[in-house]
């Protein structure tokens, strides 16, 4: 039997409530809905202004936009699409392409080359004879600078554009009336005239007009600065402004509770958003700690180049050398200090981190994101849609004192109910007590829910029972409803039926029977004694201990319209349970079991029962011991700070259950102010204040709403856990990786610098490696292999060690100790070779002049030795304590072609004709490449040593700060 020819037959609500003590139904009670206003039509759809349509009475408003209670025809939708545009705003004004290339100019690297390029300019000009070689140096310079800002632009237009790209794989969407049909439409669709649904957790898509509510409160932080929400009503208004009228709502708002209907008056460029946002798209962009670590560092790195220069200058003159020698030699020690390579190498680091996450399911909005993901050392998870896989199911029901089963899977209504008969009565009040709609398979998609997949469940089990969702609220249309909120745990809805009106009401169990008189048992209603009290609670802890998600629906007459929630949720009779189960994602387990060996604590944060919390933790592994740490919402409300950190700081696992948002975001405090580094997840808005306070927010891209989704810094695309663990071994990469291009840099510009300072104080009068050499080796044999390590792949180890500490800083002790060792081997090869050179000449220092040819294949010797060093160099630091053997020399092979890319350049200068005039280079033998990859063996076996050492000792467990 389908879906939709099943129609049951239906007992009367009178004889569902009998003998319940229900007082008699007026039929008249509710007041009477306003009457449809006039079809959309070929209406113009007009922009408002001022305060007339909150004046007027919503009627009255849907008539001057030319649409009705059933929204707009869909023919008329897109006539006034294709008449006013896309519900956008404009694309913020960008800095024209020249002047954002220029900008790459202001980097402080590029300024202290600029101005040491403009003195070796004026040297050349005051030299007489004039030198030639100082020319193409300061040209050179010059090219480094160039050619660094190309680099540096492209990446950063690279990045630009992947991550409007990445946004775009995150829907915004909102739900729409057309033609009388409750569908789910992009934003960027709405039109004026649009009738737009609006529940807890959505952002205000468009200005709109409110013409039903339900308990609708608004967020208008967006446009106020005013976090309280604040109630929203249909009535006319006699504001002074729109934005005043408590009747209207805005886009870049949130509805905070409740439900309603509004109308759109204003899109995109003309909403109040867009009036504030085109004053505020120019707002400067601030700039990360990594951003903010790496200038420091920029700035310590070039006063030392430029202190070190000046010193070198001082030496040489008062040993009685030339001014204008002199000084290209202090140039030399200067540029050997700059890191040129360092800005555009960590933007594709960056680049690179973002890409290769969103392709694990992770966008990442934020950089900040990226460097904190690598410390985190708590995650609070929610269950539902995280761990589980957010397709509920209806296996078991309670009702009238028995159970039921309820075979199948999956929204699709194919199964069956043990005695449907006996059921139908608390099914028919789980589906007039909803909001969502199930969907028959399409085209594009299979059966599916929209809305929330709890209530998608139980009209799935409806329909397996024989009743017709939709002929159900035909027959019982509701009139008003009293909206879920996550404090009192419950929904309920007034409804007008052939019998009278009637409230319904579902929610959590505890919570909806304590608001219970009466039970429906073996056909009857019967006061509801502590014997029964204690039935039903025996019944929902045994769903709750086989994991699943236990709902309790309930009902009674009423006479009158109630005035709120609690006296619509009174004296009620409690229908029975309902028992859903939602399966745990399949890759989760794995997840979680990473997520241990790296040091990283789990935290079950949940709002179900903690019977079922804790079934379905042991069930992906959270949970592994026999007696988890369990607190619920209540117990955490009672606690003081004290008690609350010594649950937090007690070894063991921990769960919490039925937690309101305030203490979701106090027990998020409460970590970080433990020293921990947390990273939230949520997909609700009650889940956004904890995703904000949170260090890193995660959000759901695909269940989740606009709110949650807004506060995070991390979306994923497919709402796994699994994905978390993988954007975690991502994150800990690219920080890692930036440590290693870092130790790569400093490492050999020590080895640039050692040979400089060894001239100067044996006395030696020319300099050992020019600082045109100099730029040839930090372009042609620096930057592409720092680029190649900034995208290693995570090493094999990378999740089974403990996080970085808050505190760690990206220049630390260990990263300068590395670089110095490096830089300290690197440089003894390097002053071998040149010195070596020279001494086998057989000629005084005195009598060495730049064309001497000993001393032209000494530079030639110590360039080459930099470059050689530096391919072994990169292969050593490509792990940091694991064997580079283990990982695979040939693993990264752009690694590999950077370097010999390298080496090939070397060549060409050392046997080049042109290149050798302008290096001042000469031929290298064979014998003399054997020795060079001699010393990059050696340095090669002294990094693997240093990691083998470091490898007998466990790593280093970061310090947190103590209470």
């Amino acid at each position: 039997m389908t879906h939709g020819s099943r129609v049951a037959a239906r007992r009367s609500w009178s004889e569902v409530v009998s003998e319940s003590g229900g007082l008699p139904v007026d039929k008249d009670s509710v007041a009477q809905r306003l009457a449809p206003g006039p079809e959309s039509g070929t209406v113009p759809a007009p922009r408002a202004s001022g305060p007339l349509l909150p004046r007027q009475r919503a009627d009255e408003v849907l008539a001057q936009l030319g649409t009705s209670r059933r929204g707009l025809a869909a023919a008329e939708a897109e006539r006034r699409r294709q008449l006013h545009g896309p519900n956008e705003l404009p694309q913020p004004r960008r800095k024209g392409l020249w002047r954002r290339f220029f900008a790459q100019f202001t980097d402080l690297f590029a300024i202290v080359l600029i101005v040491a390029s403009a003195l070796t300019f004026v040297a050349y000009a005051l030299q007489e004879p004039r030198d030639v070689g100082n020319l193409q140096l300061a040209f050179a310079i010059l090219g480094v600078v160039v050619l660094n800002a190309v680099i540096g632009f492209v990446q950063e237009y690279s990045a630009e554009r992947t991550a409007q790209s990445l946004q775009a794989m995150v829907p915004h969407t909102c739900r729409v009336l057309r033609d009388g049909e409750r569908m789910e439409l992009p934003t960027s669709a709405l039109v004026s005239g649009d009738l737009v649904v609006l529940e807890a957790g959505d952002a205000v898509p468009a200005d709109c007009r409110v013409v039903e509510g339900h308990g609708l409160t608004v967020n208008n932080a967006s446009l106020t600065g005013e976090s309280v929400a604040v109630g929203r009503v249909e009535e006319p208004t006699t504001a002074a402004t729109v934005l005043d009228s408590r009747n209207c709502v805005f886009m870049g708002t949130t509805a905070v509770s409740g439900s309603g209907k509004a109308v759109v008056f204003a899109i995109g460029a003309d909403t109040e958003f867009g009036r504030i946002y085109r004053l505020t798209q120019e707002a400067p962009q601030q700039q990360t700690p990594l951003q903010q670590q790496v200038a420091s560092m920029a700035r310590r790195v070039a006063v030392l180049a430029v202190a070190i220069g000046l010193l070198v200058l001082a030496v040489r003159l008062q040993s009685g050398q030339p001014l204008v020698s002199t000084f290209v030699f202090a140039l030399g020690v200067m540029v050997a200090l700059v890191p040129e390579g360092l800005p555009a190498t960590l933007s594709v680091s960056l680049a690179i981190g973002v890409r290769r996450m969103a392709r694990r399911q992770a966008l990442v909005k934020k950089l900040l994101a990226v460097e904190a993901l690598g410390s985190t050392t708590v995650i609070c998870t929610d269950k539902t849609g995280t761990l589980t896989q957010a397709e509920m199911t209806v296996t078991r029901l309670w009702s009238g004192g028995s159970w039921h089963e309820v075979s199948g899977v999956g929204y699709a209504p194919v199964g069956a109910v043990t005695d449907p008969e006996s059921v139908r009565d608390l099914l028919r009040v789980g589906v007039l007590c909803s909001d969502a709609r199930l969907l028959a398979p399409d085209e594009q998609a299979d059966w599916r829910v929209l809305g929330d997949t709890t209530e998608g469940a139980i009209l799935v089990a409806a329909a397996k029972a024989g009743l017709d969702p939709a002929t159900e609220r035909a027959a019982a249309p509701r009139i008003a409803e009293f909206p879920f909120d996550p404090v009192r745990k419950l929904m309920s809805t007034v409804h007008r039926t052939p019998e009278g009106d009637v409230v319904c009401a579902k929610g959590a169990p505890q919570e909806l029977l304590a608001r219970c008189t009466h039970l429906l048992l073996d056909g009857a209603s019967r006061p509801l004694t502590d014997e029964l009290r204690a039935r039903v609670t025996e019944a929902n802890d045994t769903m709750a201990a086989q994991g699943l998600r236990v709902l309790a629906a309930a009902l009674r007459p009423v006479t009158s319209a109630p005035g709120d929630s609690a006296e619509a949720e009174s004296g009620l009779t409690l229908l029975g349970l309902i028992g859903m189960f939602d399966p745990p994602r399949p890759e989760v387990s794995a997840a979680v079991e990473a997520c241990r060996k790296a040091g990283i604590r789990i935290v079950m944060v949940t709002g179900d029962h903690p019977l079922t919390a804790e079934a379905v933790a042991r069930r992906v592994g959270i949970v592994t011991g026999a007696a988890p740490t369990v607190v619920t919402g209540t117990r955490l409300g009672e606690m003081n700070p004290e008690e609350l950190d010594a649950v937090l700081a007690a070894p063991g696992e921990l769960l919490l259950c039925r937690v309101s948002p305030e203490h979701k975001m106090r027990v998020v405090a409460a970590f970080q102010k433990r020293g921990e580094v947390v990273a939230v997840t949520g997909d609700g808005a009650n889940d956004a204040p904890a995703l904000k306070h949170a260090d890193i927010g995660v959000s759901m891209g695909a269940g989740g709403t606009d709110v949650a989704r807004e506060a995070s810094v991390m979306v994923l695309l497919d709402d796994s856990f699994a994905s978390i663990t993988a954007a975690v071994e991502l994150g800990r990469s690219v920080y890692r990786n930036i440590g290693k291009f870092l130790t790569y840099l400093f490492s050999h510009n020590i080895a640039e610098l050692t040979p400089i300072l060894a001239a100067t104080f044996v006395g030696f009068p020319l300099v050992p490696l020019s600082a045109v050499q100099i730029l040839a080796i930090d372009l042609g044999s620096d930057v592409l292999p720092a680029l190649a390590l900034g995208a290693e792949p995570p090493e094999p180890d990378t999740m089974e060690r403990p996080p970085r500490g808050r505190r760690e800083r990206l220049f630390s002790a260990a990263l300068v100790r590395r670089f110095l060792f490096l830089g300290f081997v690197q440089s003894i090869g390097v002053c071998t070779v040149f010195f070596w050179q020279v001494h086998s000449a057989g000629i005084p220092y005195a009598d060495f002049t730049a064309d001497t040819p000993a001393y032209r294949k000494a530079i030639t010797l110590t360039q080459a030795a930099i470059v050689v060093s530096q391919f072994f160099n990169a292969l050593a630091v490509r792990t940091d304590r694991e064997s580079v053997f283990r990982v695979g020399l040939f693993s990264n092979p752009r690694l590999l072609a950077a370097g010999c890319f390298g080496i090939a350049l070397m060549a060409a200068i050392s046997y080049a004709p042109p290149l050798q005039a302008v290096f001042n280079t000469a031929p290298i033998s064979a014998t003399d490449w054997a020795v060079l990859t001699g010393f990059g063996v050696l340095l090669l076996a002294a990094e693997e040593t240093r990691k083998a050492w470091l490898r007998r000792t466990p790593p280093h467990q970061p310090e947190r700060k103590q209470p």
